[in-house]
């Protein structure tokens, strides 16, 4: 019987024919409330175990480190998947209407839809750590050299075969880079205070300023410098605290003292609605002076301590 059998199979024609991994679902991947309860546990048992320690001092370098492997792992399968999506593009461009063709192309079709369920998987947990690290240290998590996409909310599992796929992919990935909203510019530099009173104060100002103009523009996406160091910071976590969509410009430091000034004019370019100022330095001014010129309204709160510099003025004459 064995071998009656063996030479049925040797007879069939299996040219190109592949015994593959089946595609994956949602219930392949671990539930949110595991991921939480897991990573929470994992975060409470590392901060306890090098507190009181010479580590202690690295405590915030170990948190960042441990949100970043979550990080790197979504970004190695959105790599797979654009790998993925080049295989797709040329299968598409050499079509022959072959089944060793179609299965071919409805194979590279699977590994990307494998790739993108684990990029949204990773991307999630990636959330749970970051919101970690905001309750532990108080300021969003941020990657030292790529942005922080999260597709959760533009990518499905469903996604199609052939062209529809390339089209939804690109989609996918402008959406995720170019968050939908209405842009409102933050601005502020590098304050110190002479107490810690002072500093909550600045600081309760800052949100409470984000918190009016969130009202005034429900949908806002807010855009600033992403220093980590200066009042950037502080706007970063409420954004984090309420759910508000960021984009960062950093300084092209190759472009020297004219940096600052070109990372004005690229802020502007995107027609915010607002742009708040708080205290800064020359650069702030200018950007303040080319929003008004461009009739964008400023919220003003260069005064001491992040208040409104006119209501300042009014006391004091």
């Amino acid at each position: 019987m064995h071998t009656s059998f063996a030479d049925q199979l040797a007879g069939l024609d299996l040219a190109g024919f592949s015994i593959g991994p089946a595609p994956v679902s949602t219930s392949d991947f671990p539930v949110r409330e595991a991921v939480v309860q897991t990573l929470e546990a994992v975060w409470s048992d590392l901060f306890a175990m090098v507190s009181g320690t010479a580590l202690e001092a690295d405590a915030e370098d170990l948190g960042w480190a441990f949100v970043n492997i979550f990080h790197r792992s979504a970004e190695r399968k959105s790599t797979a998947i654009d790998r993925a999506t080049d295989e797709v593009r040329a299968l598409i461009a050499t079509a022959d209407g072959s089944e060793v063709h179609t299965h071919e192309l409805e194979t590279q079709v699977e590994r990307a839809q494998c790739a993108e369920s684990a990029m949204l998987a990773l991307e999630e947990m990636r959330e749970v750590a970051a919101a970690l690290y905001l309750n532990e240290f108080g300021s969003s998590w941020k990657p030292v050299s790529s942005s922080r996409f999260n597709h959760s909310a533009m990518l499905t599992s469903a996604l199609v075969e052939g062209r529809d796929f390339l089209r939804a992919r690109a989609e996918a990935k402008r959406r995720a880079a170019v968050p939908e909203g209405t842009p409102v510019v933050f601005a502020g530099g590098r304050t110190r205070h002479a107490t810690e009173d002072d500093a909550l104060t600045f600081g309760n100002n800052v949100w409470a300023t984000l918190d009016k103009v969130r009202d005034r523009v429900p949908d806002m996406v807010l855009i600033h410098g992403g220093d980590t160091k200066g009042v950037d910071r502080l706007a970063s976590s409420w954004a984090e605290r309420r759910g508000i969509p960021q984009v960062t410009f950093s300084l092209d430091m190759r472009l020297g003292a004219r940096a600052g000034f070109k990372r004005n004019e690229r802020m502007l370019s995107l027609d915010p609605r607002y742009v708040i100022a708080f205290p800064g330095n020359g650069v702030l001014e200018r950007l303040v002076i080319e929003a008004k010129a461009r009739r964008i309204t400023v919220v003003d709160r260069r005064g001491p301590l992040g208040t409104n510099p006119k209501n300042t003025s009014a006391r004091t004459d």
